[in-house]
């Protein structure tokens, strides 16, 4: 987040308020700083913690719903100390779920969903055909990558870039673009 700091700004000035990315970095900060007291913790407890942290340090509605999606996750493993690929499709629709139920959003509305649900439908084709770890995270990265990028031709449905109807047809969502940051992320990590 801290290296996409200015990408997301840029990308929430065009069609919000701007300020995406100075949040999401300074969320992000606060997750690094305290993980270091997980180390010791089960899957769903460090989940949970992020979460907390996460409604603790981001005001607004991405505050609420990354720290709704981490929590609902959290819940899907607790006492964990290993999760399989379907840990991670139950831990990943639960948190979907979760942002729908509070957010009252569907996919296509030009939101995160827009990114959570095709990688979230890319990592249960990857158990069903029963593909290995690393590679059914490869097309749940790119699930997320596309799912992003599909925003610039959405007309924003809900939120405050609601209110420009047609105008923000061409750009980006700055949550989407976010959430497959941290998607992007996990992969990368796991791997």
């Amino acid at each position: 987040m801290e290296n996409q700091k200015g990408y997301l700004s840029e990308l929430d000035g065009a069609i919000g308020d701007g300020d995406h990315g100075v949040n999401m970095a300074k969320c992000f900060r606060e997750v690094k700083k305290k993980l270091p007291e997980n180390a010791d913790k089960d899957v769903g407890t460090i989940l949970k913690n992020v979460g907390m942290v996460i409604l603790n340090s981001v005001g607004g509605a991405m505050g609420a719903l990354y720290g709704t999606f981490f929590l609902k996750m959290a819940k899907e493993v607790t006492g964990k100390t290993e999760v399989n690929l379907e840990d991670l499709v139950r831990m990943f629709e639960a948190g979907e779920k979760g942002i729908q139920e509070m957010g009252k959003a569907q996919p296509g509305d030009k939101t995160l969903l827009d990114t959570i649900d095709p990688a979230v439908k890319a990592l249960k084709e990857a158990h069903a055909n029963r593909k290995p770890l690393d590679e059914a995270l490869t097309d749940f990265s790119e699930a997320a990558k596309k799912g992003a990028e599909s925003t610039r031709e959405m007309i924003s449905r809900i939120g405050r870039s609601s209110r420009l109807g047609e105008r923000t047809i061409g750009h980006q969502d700055a949550g989407a673009t976010s959430c497959y940051f941290i998607f992007d992320a996990f992969h990368q990590a796991i791997k």
